[in-house]
Parts: structure tokens; C-alpha cells; sequence
């Protein structure tokens, strides 16, 4: 969970418009919760837009317009009922959760190839499937992508996320790497996350 405090906000159109002091990371599709605002702005909503640029109203058609010739900096909006407000300075804060659900510790057990044997171990998957899915999510959003929390962009970042709690699940009760019975081993750490990177579409450049 992360909590941003506002700058300004604005309604127009039905349409709440917020600006935060520093970059959210939010996106469009993504519920973030605000509170703490006036004016009616408290809300529980669905991100529909986060241009730059001054929003300026919904065309005849139904289409956001924004005036790209002034800029709006970490600005997000949602559909909020009520009269038009003025742009001014904002109170409260915006808190946002993803909650991201691609895997479950069924598709972990199955890569394993192995069946838990205490309450313990099924406790400790579910730790690293809920790890992996956060994971895996925000390096793609790093990483340039937008995708849904609840839907898997793919079967194959499916399978890197799948890797990625497997490998969390093997290191238990180790330090650096898998655990070896050996305190002087030297055997090598398999080379695990370049194949996880790669499978998730991470490490790629971004393109302008």
C-alpha cells in the first residue's frame, strides 16, 4: 500500500481531476481510494485517465479533451458526480493497493511437483505466491507495461511468475540462494532469474 497526499483538484464534467506532489505510479484501470478530501471528492474509484495536460471536458462524442499546451504533472481522475469545481489547492490523500491475483499456490505445487507436508509449508506458499504476484506486477509496470491486476498478461509471464514463488518457495531458510547441507559448497547458484526476466518481458529498454 501506498499513500500520496494531494496537491490540487478539480471537477469538471463529472469527472474528479487530482494532482499529487510526486509521481504515483498509478494507472488507468488501477481503485485507488481518497480521503481526507472536501467538496465531495471521497471516493473509492476507478482510474479512467492520468494525461499530463489540463482536462478541459468531454467532447459531444463522449471523449476526454485535454489541452496540451498546458501541462498537469501527476494528475489522475475518476468519474465523480457533482457541479463543477474550480482548480485549487487540495487536502487529503490518495491510497493505492494493488491487489494482484495471476497465480495461486495450486500452479506453484504443480511446478514443484510436490505435495505440502504441513499447514507450515501450505502457509509459506501462499506468502510467496502473494510476493511473486506483487513482484512480478510492479517490475512490468516498471518495466513500461499496463495490465490488469486480476488478469495474466500471457502463459508465459504466467510461467515466470509461477518460477519466480517457486524459487522464493526452495530458498526457504537460506540466506542468498537455495540451501545447501554442505557449509562449505560451492556448487552453483542456478541461473533461475534470467530466465524469470526474461519470460515476464523484463530487462527490455523502453521506447520513447
Amino acid at each position: 500500500m501506498a499513500t500520496y497526499d494531494l496537491a490540487f483538484h478539480t471537477r469538471l464534467d463529472g469527472y474528479a481531476i487530482f494532482q499529487t506532489f510526486v509521481e504515483t505510479g498509478i494507472q488507468v484501470g488501477d481503485s485507488v481510494t481518497v480521503t481526507g478530501a472536501s467538496h465531495g471528492f471521497n471516493a473509492t474509484a476507478t482510474i479512467v485517465s492520468t494525461q499530463d495536460f489540463e482536462f478541459i471536458g468531454v467532447s459531444d462524442e463522449g471523449d476526454l479533451e485535454f489541452d496540451s499546451d498546458v501541462i498537469r504533472l501527476y494528475q489522475f481522475m475518476y468519474v465523480n458526480a457533482g457541479s463543477d469545481f474550480t482548480r485549487s489547492t487540495a487536502t487529503g490523500a490518495v491510497t493505492f493497493t494493488p491487489s494482484v491475483s495471476w497465480i495461486n499456490a495450486a500452479d506453484v505445487t504443480s511446478w514443484l511437483g510436490i505435495d505440502v507436508a504441513t499447514a507450515n509449508d501450505t502457509a509459506f506458499i501462499t506468502v510467496c505466491v502473494n510476493a511473486s504476484n506483487n513482484y512480478i506486477f510492479r517490475k512490468r509496470r516498471e518495466a513500461g507495461y499496463t495490465d490488469s491486476q486480476s488478469t495474466v498478461p500471457g502463459a508465459d509471464v504466467k510461467l515466470g511468475t509461477i518460477m519466480y514463488a517457486a524459487t522464493l518457495y526452495r530458498e526457504r531458510g537460506s540466506a542468498d540462494s537455495f540451501a545447501s547441507f554442505d557449509s562449505m559448497s560451492s556448487i552453483p547458484i542456478p541461473s533461475t532469474m534470467g530466465r524469470i526476466m526474461a519470460l515476464i518481458g523484463c530487462g527490455r529498454p523502453q521506447v520513447a
